[in-house]
């Protein structure tokens, strides 16, 4: 395949609106999201044991050197490469055993050699470890026929950390890599983040737990778990799940309470301009302060964001696949400013389109997709549906992110260049 629409800047031409609309870009919503949430305050310390998902508050620092000492790299024989004379091969006694964890015995004199296993210290005297593959052993004289090259197979002490060097700054969010590095520099505990304190407001006469009896007028809830699941992470301290009826003094009560509790309230579903459209109304009554309401992007117009008192506040649609999309576009930016998190890593990258696009222009389109392989240059290929029904759940499974069709765009070739976003991400 060959891309043939490319994006001026690399941008999927989300950061542009129809002048005529009251709707603000994607883009610009984002910036709202940076220029009006602010990271939460408080703190705590945890075992590195129990820090995974969180983020740091303070910088980890190396406590020592890391190696802490000359270490072999290898199984060997640790020996002095200039008391080699002449041509091989050369015949050594072996005057030491050096297993890890025990300390060398004494100094390898020229002429000798030292049995040494990965992780030993390299006994003075020695500069290089020839890997015991490379020798033969005749009862305990050592034979090699290869002058080894002086640094061979030894891991200098503070090759991979010198005292005091910054190893994770604030704002790192901890997961196996990270861990690994606090644990060398030897960080037993780390000052953290405390996690973010979520609530979840599901709004909607008609839905009932999944699974439960229900009427014919009624549907399972979907929002609740779904967004629980979202909301399951070690960084978050999901403090109250919510199923709202669809009226008012109800929904006053629920989020006047939310607001004195939660950093961040999640509502699903009451955000648009019916007559049972109810949350942004009571937000009204709450002296709420609304940052942005309706934003060009299909599906998951309706998406608005404000403060409740001094907790966040972001409405979802309630349509269930809207919820997903426009948490995955909006919710996960706002709790990594939440939670005090520095973003290093790219959210979206390029892929190419598996088959042409058509659609009617006007709002920049969100669609799931599932990557395909890749194509003859090495990129990526996603396939995706023809359209996007914002309350259908059941393809969700086999996708693995969100494509972003361009606002302007009403056709596409196969093989242009798409913006595409993963569900899973660090």
């Amino acid at each position: 395949m060959k891309a043939i629409q490319a994006f001026e800047n690399g941008r999927c031409g989300c950061e542009t609106s129809n002048g005529a609309s009251p709707l603000i870009s994607m883009d610009e919503a984002l910036r709202r999201l940076g220029e009006h949430a602010r990271p939460i305050t408080g703190t705590e310390t945890e075992a590195l044991s129990l820090a995974t998902g969180r983020v740091l508050a303070d910088p980890v620092l190396a406590a020592t050197m890391t190696p802490p000492f000359d270490s072999s790299a290898m199984d060997g024989y640790a020996l002095d490469s200039a008391a080699l004379w002449g041509e091989g091969p050369w015949r050594l006694p072996v005057t030491q055993r050096i297993p890890a964890g025990a300390e060398s015995t004494g100094r390898v004199a020229g002429g000798t050699a030292a049995q040494i296993f990965t992780g030993a210290p390299v006994p003075l005297g020695a500069d290089a470890v020839v890997p015991q593959e490379h020798v033969a052993r005749d009862g305990n004289l050592v034979i090699l026929d290869r002058r080894p090259q002086p640094g061979l197979n030894i891991r200098r002490a503070g090759g991979d950390m010198r005292p005091g060097q910054t190893v994770l700054g604030a704002g790192s969010r901890l997961g196996p890599r990270e861990i690994a590095a606090c644990a060398a520099a030897g960080a037993a505990r780390v000052h953290l983040i405390r996690p973010v304190r979520v609530a979840l407001l599901v709004t909607g006469n008609e839905v009932r737990p999944a699974g439960a009896d229900r009427g014919a007028a009624e549907i399972w809830d979907i929002n609740s778990p779904m967004l629980s699941s979202e909301l399951s992470r070690p960084d978050i301290h999901l403090i109250d799940v919510i199923q709202g009826a669809d009226d008012r003094t109800h929904l006053r009560r629920a989020l006047a309470d939310m607001a004195k509790a939660a950093d961040l309230i999640v509502t699903t579903g009451g955000i648009s301009v019916g007559e049972e459209d109810h949350v942004k109304p009571v937000l009204g009554e709450l002296e709420a302060t609304v940052h942005f309401s309706g934003v060009a992007i299909k599906p998951g117009k309706p998406v608005s964001f404000g403060q409740i008192g001094t907790a966040s506040w972001l409405g979802l649609p309630g349509n269930p696949l809207s919820a997903l999309v426009i948490w995955h576009i909006f919710g996960l930016p706002l709790l990594d400013i939440l939670s005090g998190r520095q973003i290093a890593e790219q959210r979206r990258r390029h892929v190419v389109a598996g088959k042409p696009v058509f659609r009617k222009p006007g709002r920049c389109e969100v669609r799931p997709a599932r990557l395909m392989g890749f194509d003859s240059e090495g990129r990526e290929i996603v396939d995706f549906g023809n359209t996007v029904n914002s309350a259908h759940v059941a393809d969700l499974p086999g996708t693995d992110g969100l494509i972003f069709i361009p606002a302007e765009t009403d056709r596409l070739p196969e093989g242009a260049l798409l913006e595409f976003q993963p569900f899973n991400r660090a």
